[in-house]
């Protein structure tokens, strides 16, 4: 058979991943403080993009000679790329392609109303530009922080300048946590002195409050709090110093090192338990990051659930669609139209793309609620099995969309705010064959037998087993030790040891 070449047309459909089909993907995954971040860089970057309620005809704050400028300055630094033929609206895949669900057609600029802007900051905390306060008893009533606490306990230890010069450069040097980033060397030659008088110095330190503070590693850190508490003797020495074999719950050879029999060591590991590894975090290094709900469930007065959005999150963005006009009357040349052109696409997109996210967090949350309805009734106890699979075949959209959806997004429920990934649970099969239990009602009852289990009578894994498959729950031994270790909760025999310390 003879070999030839020659060329052939086909015809074909497949998905072309333009940046505003790329764009809506991310949107989707972002969490709402990422969305935040995000569309304030969009309202820099695009002119024709507003944040808050439209204002009387729509016009913006930039004159149109500030515009003009603003347009020739962007072209002419090449920020802009006018040759992508992507940007046209005919070659964007409709939006629907990425979230499974129609666009209801009609002016994107009147479907803006539903979003809200977060507040900046400086606004809310009755701040100003210059980043000064003005709420002066919030600044008086505010925790001192790690830094300004130990600064304050060595101008009340020494009154020598050298060595408050020197403490000063310490106390900068103890991270977060309470420990030294910095070794002594390093210190002496960043100062120019003698590493004799830093450790001098660093000792001077470690005496602050909270105890075990600046120390060199965890073993320095709890010999610290336990020679404040007189009990530092030879034996719990040679214990901090063999943390290693603590994590291993090595017993027999810390039985050994130490030269004490199982109650004595047993007392000692007690004794440990109670210190603080991290004595700086009572202080907070920074703004806690609280979990903000992206949904509210809370029950209505004919006992369903009613799921609603948290305006909170969602930022609010118009498209001044009469400046565009206006604009679009006074640009010149070929270049500035597109530049223009380009804007209003990228801003009627972005619109599309929140609302289409909003709609879409609040049909994937609806569906969680209606599948997970006993968890929101009576508790963790009553959480179900379920996987992205099953929500997405439930709504008609497509497993990947619902894993973007869950994707750092929070439910807020009068039991707490949990994330969206936590009602997603593995499958453990029933005794008796009934309806399956989820994986963390399963870690939640073994949570429950531990602690109400009798001092005299700990429960091995297997008693566990038995229990669990007593109450319907077919269970392995290993699967349980697995459980158990993600809960750390330690093993029967430690516990044994422990719960015989507190009873004494």
């Amino acid at each position: 058979m003879a070999l030839m070449q020659r060329l052939e047309m086909r015809q074909g459909q497949s998905l072309v991943m333009t940046p505003q089909l790329l764009q809506a993907i991310k949107l989707l995954q972002l969490s709402h403080l990422d969305l935040v971040s995000y569309v304030e860089a969009e309202l820099e970057r695009n002119p024709l993009l507003e944040a808050g309620e439209r204002d009387g005809d729509g016009g913006g704050d930039l004159a149109l000679a500030e515009l003009g400028q603003q347009v020739a300055e962007t072209i002419r630094s090449g920020d802009i790329d006018l040759t992508r033929g992507e940007i046209e609206g005919d070659h964007a895949p409709p939006l629907d392609n990425v979230f499974d669900e129609p666009i209801a057609p009609g002016g994107q600029e009147q479907q803006l109303d539903a979003f809200t802007l977060s507040t900046p900051a400086w606004q809310k905390s009755g701040g100003s530009f210059d980043g000064e306060d003005t709420d002066f008893a919030t600044r008086l009533a505010s925790e001192p922080s790690l830094h300004e606490h130990l600064v304050g306990q060595l101008d009340l230890a020494t009154a020598n300048a050298v060595d408050r010069f020197i403490g000063r450069h310490v106390i900068d040097a103890v991270d977060e946590a309470g420990y030294l980033s910095e070794t002594c060397e390093q210190l002496a030659d960043n100062l120019g002195v003698r590493t004799a008088d830093v450790e001098r110095v660093l000792r001077l330190v470690q005496g602050f409050s909270p105890s075990g503070i600046a120390a060199r590693n965890l073993a320095e850190c709890l010999a610290i709090q336990l020679r404040e508490r007189n009990r530092f003797d030879p034996a719990m020495e040679a214990l901090v110093g063999r943390l290693d074999l603590v994590a291993k719950r090595d017993m027999a050879a810390l039985r050994r090192i130490c030269g004490v029999d199982d109650d004595d060591l047993a007392e000692m590991l007690g004794e440990i338990r109670q210190l603080d590894p991290k004595p700086g975090r009572a202080f907070g290094g920074g703004p806690v990051q609280t979990l903000v709900p992206d949904v509210f469930v809370r029950a209505a007065p004919d006992g369903s659930w009613i799921i609603e959005l948290n305006p909170d999150t969602l930022p609010k963005v118009l498209v001044n669609q009469a400046y565009h006009a206006r604009v679009s009357r006074q640009a010149k040349g070929e270049a500035e139209k597109s530049f223009i052109s380009e804007c209003l696409q990228s801003a009627n997109w972005l619109t599309r793309s929140l609302e289409q996210r909003s709609k879409t967090i609040l049909k994937v949350a609806t569906e969680i609620v209606r599948q997970q309805d006993g968890f929101f009734a009576h508790g963790v106890s009553h959480l179900r099995p379920l996987n992205l699979k099953t929500v997405a075949d439930a709504i008609g959209m497509h497993e990947s969309t619902v894993s973007r959806v869950t994707s750092n997004k929070a439910i807020g429920t009068a039991r707490g705010t949990f994330e969206m990934k936590y009602f997603f649970t593995a499958s453990i099969p029933s005794a008796s064959g009934a309806e399956a239990h989820s994986s963390e009602a399963v870690r939640h009852r073994i949570r429950q037998l531990v602690d109400a289990e009798n001092p005299e009578d700990i429960l091995s894994d297997d008693a566990l087993v038995k229990r669990l498959q007593r109450e319907g729950i077919d269970i392995a031994r290993r699967t349980v030790a697995k459980y158990r270790e993600s809960l750390r909760i330690p093993s029967s025999v430690d516990r044994r040891r422990e719960k015989r310390v507190g009873m004494r």
